[in-house]
């Protein structure tokens, strides 16, 4: 009976991450690949890692767009085990420019990290098969 129990606050937290991390991501891309929120004046170290990102003229959209589409993902609920191995380096990076050039934003990256976890360890078993050696 106890396991039955567990396995529903399981899932029903599971929907809950991903549907957080869902509405996120997609706040997040759209909001700078369609310019809606007028972007803050940067400054220091933040000014000079945006400038780099923003002088390959790609990594930025890219990024965006692969929040977007993960984002989708883990809102509708298909492609989750997919959509957590993609957006990985994502919230890693995110995690590390919290880390190393803004402070401000660390709890979020921290919660974004864990969350990401969190989702790989509910889908552990769609992993399973990719990670044993033939």
């Amino acid at each position: 009976m106890e396991k039955v129990r567990i396995g529903g606050i399981m899932k029903t937290t599971v929907i809950i991450v991903r549907v957080l991390m869902g509405l996120l991501f997609i706040f997040a891309s759209v909001t700078v690949l369609f310019n809606l929120v007028p972007q803050p004046e940067l400054k220091g170290n933040t000014k000079i890692f945006m400038d780099g990102i923003n002088a390959s003229r790609y990594l930025l959209p890219l990024i965006k767009i692969t929040e977007l589409f993960c984002g989708i993902a883990f809102l509708t609920g298909y492609f989750v085990p997919l959509a957590t191995v993609v957006i990985a380096p994502v919230t890693i990076s995110i995690l590390l420019f919290h880390i190393f050039v803004d402070p401000s934003g660390l709890p979020v990256a921290i919660l974004l990290v864990l969350a990401n976890i969190f989702l790989a360890y509910a889908n552990w078993e769609k992993f399973t098969p990719i990670l044993e050696a033939n």
